[in-house]
């Protein structure tokens, strides 16, 4: 009887039907209530219940690490400074809370040591690093000051940036981002390149952090297959969440942490 039960579990993990936890990670934070890329928005990402938070950072002119996701601060200060040629003394200046919410006037664009240092026991930080790979020794010291080296991963669209930490980190989860393509004639969104698995492995990476639309059943069995972690990013429709959860993701990140986790868990994930 036991060695039957096992058969009928292996066919049922086959089939894909097994559901697991899944990691859901707060999109800047909780960054539908509050202003993202914040103290404020962070906070109550964790308050909310969120496993794990991810926010964006360049380098500012002078080398600090900020929290911000645009190239500029136009959109969320108002005011237009190009973050990588503007020191972090003039960036703090600016007011990023009040372009959400006049009750978040006077938040401030965080160095990345403020997010780490709000960081709860047993949560995560993923750090998307929006510039080149030059930042990288000033991240490894940043990390490594905060005493949360467990409790962060990095994450980036430039290939250098997260095969670069894990040469300098090696014992940092690193995963690649990539977007979905998109068909040139329909616009309809294509399946994920399962090559980029290879690439992943050849250079010691520990997966891939993908946009939602493109991973079918058969990408999500091939980098599970492979050993590799597979996260999706944005993902705030429930159906979608639990056909991802159902399809084995590790992680995915949402603007509505504490809303998509209700939804899903009312729906049966």
């Amino acid at each position: 009887m036991r060695v039957l039960w096992c058969a009928v579990f292996l066919v049922v993990c086959a089939m894909g039907c097994v559901e697991k936890d899944v990691e859901i990670i707060a999109h800047r934070g909780a960054s539908y209530l509050a202003p993202e890329n914040t103290v404020a928005s962070a906070a109550l990402a964790w308050e909310l219940g969120a496993d794990a938070v991810e926010v964006d950072v360049y380098l500012s002119k002078d080398n600090r690490i900020v929290v911000i996701h645009d190239k500029t601060t136009k959109r969320t200060a108002g005011v237009d400074l190009d973050v990588a040629q503007t020191a972090s003394a003039d960036l703090r200046q600016l007011d990023v809370g009040r372009f959400k919410d006049a009750k978040y006037a006077g938040e401030k664009i965080p160095f990345l040591e403020e997010i780490l240092d709000g960081v709860p026991p047993g949560k995560t930080l993923y750090v998307e690093v929006k510039c080149d790979d030059r930042i990288l020794p000033y991240l490894q010291a940043v990390i490594d000051a905060s005493g949360k080296r467990r409790q962060v991963v990095v994450i980036s669209f430039n290939f250098d940036v997260v095969k670069g930490s894990k040469q300098i980190m090696p014992d940092v989860p690193a995963y690649w981002l990539a977007g979905t393509r998109r068909d040139k004639e329909t616009e309809e969104y294509l399946p994920h390149d399962p090559a980029w698995i290879g690439q992943v492995k050849e250079h010691h990476i520990d997966g891939l952090d993908v946009h939602y639309a493109g991973v079918t059943e058969e990408f999500a069995r091939e980098v599970l297959a492979a050993g590799l972690g597979l996260y999706v990013w944005t993902v705030n429709d429930p159906a979608e969440a639990l056909r991802l959860q159902r399809l084995g993701v590790h992680g995915i990140t949402t603007d509505r942490p504490a809303w998509l986790k209700t939804q899903m868990q009312s729906n049966g994930g």
